[in-house]
């Protein structure tokens, strides 16, 4: 009798247990059958509370490695943290076990581990930087922000400071020459800004900075390096000081490289968002430490998704996956604007869906927007290429460009206003550049029938965009 009171006695005691532990099992407990997930975009707000003992809100991944990673940093720093300034979080896929922030003396195991990249800005303005694996049971704290487990190389150097990011929308054109035809037609179109691309190591910059001032215009120099150099030794930093010499010139933009995402513009099977990242941080500082003033702009990529659903091959990244590569590899904070193209739409810029072809994203303004935007938070966007073909005045298009066989000139016209008011509206947008102004080339690649300027010399276009722009 006694030892049955001693048994029922043991099991009320154990049941009492189980019933107060059990909520703490629960919060961490797992499914282990989730996939690995891809990578997703970053996504940014302000810290939650704690969350009641009583709340049984189901609470996201995200929010509970926050949670763990700010219970790490206060036993690190020795101060109890509840709220936050600012935080952000990535879901990425790291390179070793330890996701790239080993302790001291801990050996990481390579390989791909799913994680949380979480960054801590405190009331101090303090910014810290811990890795969080995705089953939430370890937490590393990185010793620098922007550490190379993040950018998938050395350590990137602090940014120099200086902002460009004050005034409102502005819209420009990228331009072949500056004759007098073209230059009163942008300034009849409201256009503010003129862009012309360069050649690393091409001369013609200082001149072309001086033509575009003495004409009333704001100049953004679009700089392409050599595709073959790129994995040289110290050819990074002879970029970064050729851009920093147009900075110094007086340049107002320079975008850093061009479609970086495609291997005609970067080695074949060596595209990566975080060896661009290297070169981009050192761009960026080279150029602000010349002209603060100097509007940088990352390389705009080739909007695609012909790699498919892996994202990324030898050849090619699709644009989504490669903007989130680089916003993984702390591209952000090298940027005054993210640089995007937007060159293949045949319907209007209002339209989220309704193209024959398909309903890939690449089709349509919004989503285009979206895909630049969306990896870095609340960075502006800047078109450094945005333009509708029509053959109208010239003829069939070649082939590959059949798609916008049917597009008028009075539809281009007003798609670019569209355009325009859609970007100034919408706060996200910096800068669109229209491609382009005075082309006359129409061949393999048809560059006349995306120009403002007709065949005739007529410019609808500059009567819509007048519009919306003065």
């Amino acid at each position: 009798m006694k030892v049955s009171k001693l048994l029922l006695a043991a099991s009320l005691l154990c049941v009492a247990l189980l019933t107060v532990l059990a909520p703490a099992f629960s919060a961490v407990a797992q499914d282990n059958t989730t996939p690995t997930p891809a990578p997703i975009v970053t996504a940014t707000g302000p810290a939650p509370a704690g969350g009641g003992a009583g709340d049984e809100t189901p609470v996201p991944r995200e929010i509970q490695a926050l949670r763990a990673a700010r219970a790490v940093l206060s036993k690190k720093i020795g101060k109890r943290i509840t709220y936050v300034k600012a935080w952000t979080w990535e879901l990425l896929l790291f390179k070793d076990s330890a996701l790239g922030c080993p302790a001291e003396g801990q050996t990481a195991k390579p390989g791909d581990t799913a994680g949380y990249r979480i960054t801590i800005t405190d009331f101090d303005n303090k910014e810290y930087e811990l890795h969080v694996t995705y089953d939430l049971s370890q937490v590393f704290m990185c010793a620098t922000v922007g550490s190379a487990a993040s950018t998938g190389g050395s350590p990137l150097p602090a940014p120099v400071g200086g902002k460009a990011i004050n005034g409102p929308f502005e819209a420009g054109g990228q331009i072949q020459d500056f004759n007098a035809g073209t230059v009163d037609k942008m300034r009849s179109a409201g256009l503010k800004w003129v862009k012309v691309q360069l050649a690393y190591g091409d001369g013609r910059g200082p001149a072309i900075i001086s033509a575009a001032k003495n004409q009333g215009f704001k100049t953004l120099l679009s700089v392409k390096g050599e595709k073959s150099q790129v994995l040289n030794p110290g050819y990074f930093d002879q970029f970064a000081a050729f851009v920093g010499g147009l900075a110094a010139s007086g340049a107002d933009g320079i975008e850093i490289w061009n479609e970086m995402n495609i291997d005609r513009e970067w080695p074949t099977g060596q595209i990566n968002p975080a060896t661009y990242t290297q070169m981009l941080a050192k761009a960026y500082n080279a150029i602000k430490a010349a002209n603060g003033n100097t509007l940088v702009i990352s390389g705009a990529l080739a909007p695609t998704g012909f790699a498919g659903a892996a994202g990324k091959s030898d050849a090619v990244w699709n644009d989504d996956v490669y903007y989130q590569g680089m916003a993984a590899a702390g591209a952000g904070q090298y940027m005054d604007c993210v640089g995007a193209h937007y060159n293949e739409g045949i319907v209007p810029p209002t339209q989220n869906s309704g193209d024959p072809r398909d309903s890939y994203p690449t089709r349509y303004f919004g989503s285009m927007l979206d895909r630049a935007a969306a990896p870095f938070g609340g960075k502006q966007v800047c078109w450094t290429e945005l333009g509708y073909l029509t053959p109208e005045g010239y003829g069939p298009l070649p082939g590959g460009f059949t798609w916008a066989q049917n597009t008028t000139v009075a539809q281009q016209a007003q798609w670019l206003a569209q355009a325009a008011v859609l970007s100034a509206q919408s706060g996200r947008v910096r800068l669109m550049i229209v491609f382009n102004v005075d082309f006359t080339y129409y061949g393999a690649d048809p560059q006349a029938g995306y120009a403002m300027i007709r065949p005739g010399g007529g410019c609808p276009a500059c009567d819509s965009l007048a519009a919306v722009l003065k």
